[in-house]
């Protein structure tokens, strides 16, 4: 059941509730009464709303006005932490709020005028004179408690609860009204834990309550916990890539060995080497969890234009699924390489798009075959404006939204400044894509060094790092003791080509 319309703050689907705002929304005529001493919750009516108050007093008031249209019995707690484990335990039992008071009971009883409740069950220590609650009845949370009729579960709300101890009280409050209460463990953003898309796996919200100082300002947190309820998690868990994950790839083509080493065995041997190659980052690197990865270039820079004039071999989407299948049931993540030839990035990325629907399947730009008009491969090294390049950030981005997917990675093949133009401008901001500048120099360490510090200066923010290491080329190819200590900072990525 929803509360009349009430003056709140509310933008683009969100409300932000403090203890001096009530709840928005609607009485629904085709529901049912409720029964006499029934408490009645609310559904907020925006698709996310925010409790961010830092003071846990405020915070529980924000909390029962959220999802509560009334109820006849209230538990009252001092602002303690922690809470006093009988105020908790009764709040639950009754299926009522629980309010904290402090100094000034003023607020307390407003919201319980608000509430209409009549009776108030009082824990020890909330240091409540007679008549400061106003005219109404108040039992000792030892003593007998009053008889409640059970209120509407709302079902198809989600709490998302920092777990800080500003939001302790209003959690116990949401668990009462029978909302799904998932302690986020500090993270603002659903999908970076395991655990917390196992909890909402399948939990398809009608809205979403942010529970905790944390959460103010957070955006989008209305298709992160869609994205979350999806309960589809990446390679290693969870529904981000980065701080958790660090991927180890294998770079070519299943075609043959010319273009890579992932193309130097069969698809059962490739699966098993890049378990190798990944395993020696894995005791380097205890705190990451360490993703084996395929890289695959699945368009080919052509010497001849071919029957399309545009100098890119493509290889059709349904031929690699198969592959791409069988590398994602092992465990792997997976990337799709364009080298475009004289198309454009968008175009051919979207002739993938049923693999980039696939959850495990990552997306990589090599502007190095990105030719002009009048270009051929291998006279030139080829470029691509950032226009084109934050085409497809759009492109993929809404793609990976619209399908409740894990965070994607968009990987951009740079080894020179000139290979993106105007790069300071690249669209950072989709926070459905990690978006990587991976650094393919190759040939002597000085060299590499260079151009992986040259490539560091000026980069957009927030951005992530791929090192290559060529197996052939490198003078000497660094070992991954080497990797971990010498490409500084960290990369997200380490490729083998």
């Amino acid at each position: 059941m929803r509360s009349a319309p009430v003056p709140v703050l509310a933008l683009a689907g969100l409300l932000v509730l403090s203890a001096c705002s009530g709840s928005d929304g609607g009485s629904d005529p085709a529901a049912a009464e409720p029964a006499a001493g029934q408490p009645v919750t609310s559904t907020p009516g925006a698709a996310v709303t925010m409790v961010a108050d830092t003071d846990p007093v405020a915070a529980a008031i924000s909390t029962s006005r959220a999802l509560y249209e009334s109820s006849p019995v209230a538990v009252v707690a001092p602002d303690e932490d922690p809470l006093p484990g009988d105020a908790v335990d009764a709040a639950q039992e009754l299926g009522v709020p629980l309010l904290l008071v402090g100094e000034d009971p003023a607020a307390v009883r407003d919201e319980l005028d608000r509430l209409g409740a009549d009776q108030v069950v009082l824990a020890d220590g909330a240091g409540v004179a007679d008549g400061e609650l106003g005219d109404r009845d108040v039992v000792d949370v030892g003593g007998e408690l009053p008889e409640v009729a059970a209120p509407e579960a709302l079902a198809d709300v989600v709490v998302l609860d920092s777990g800080a101890p500003e939001a302790a009280a209003g959690a116990v409050t949401a668990r009462a009204a029978g909302a799904t209460v998932v302690d986020t463990a500090g993270q603002t953003d659903p999908r970076a834990s395991a655990d917390v898309v196992t909890a909402l796996d399948g939990a398809a919200p009608a809205a979403v309550l942010a529970l905790g100082a944390a959460f103010a300002g957070v955006q989008g947190l209305d298709w992160k916990t869609a994205t979350a309820a999806s309960g589809t998690q990446l390679p290693g868990g969870g529904q981000l890539l980065f701080p958790e994950h660090f991927l180890v790839a294998m770079y070519g083509s299943p075609e043959g060995p010319a273009l890579g080493v992932l193309g130097e065995q069969g698809l059962d041997e490739s699966i098993a080497r890049a378990g190798e190659f990944a395993a020696p980052y894995d005791a380097l690197l205890p705190d990451k969890t360490v993703v084996p990865t395929f890289e695959i270039i699945v368009t080919v820079a052509s010497a001849s234009a071919g029957p399309d004039g545009n100098y890119s071999t493509e290889t059709d989407p349904a031929a690699l699924r198969p592959y791409v299948e069988a590398a994602g049931a092992a465990g792997l993540y997976v990337i799709l390489d364009l080298q475009p030839g004289r198309t454009d990035f968008l175009t051919q990325a979207q002739q993938y798009q049923s693999l980039l629907e696939l959850p495990y399947v990552g997306l990589a730009l090599d502007p190095e075959w990105r030719l002009q008009p009048d270009e051929t491969h291998l006279n030139q090294i080829g470029s691509v404006g950032v226009d084109e390049v934050n085409s497809v950030v759009t492109w993929l981005a809404d793609l990976t939204r619209a399908n409740a997917l894990p965070q994607k990675l968009l990987v951009l093949h740079q080894f020179q400044l000139r290979m993106i133009t105007d790069r300071e401008r690249l669209d950072t901001s989709r926070e459905e894509l990690a978006i990587m500048v991976h650094v393919d120099g190759q040939g002597s360490q000085p060299a590499k060094q260079g151009t992986w510090n040259a490539l560091h200066q000026g980069a957009p923010s927030p951005i992530y790092w791929g090192w290559k290491n060529f197996i052939d080329e490198d003078e000497p190819m660094l070992t991954p003791e080497q990797t971990v200590a010498q490409a500084l900072p960290l990369p997200e990525l380490v490729t083998y080509q």
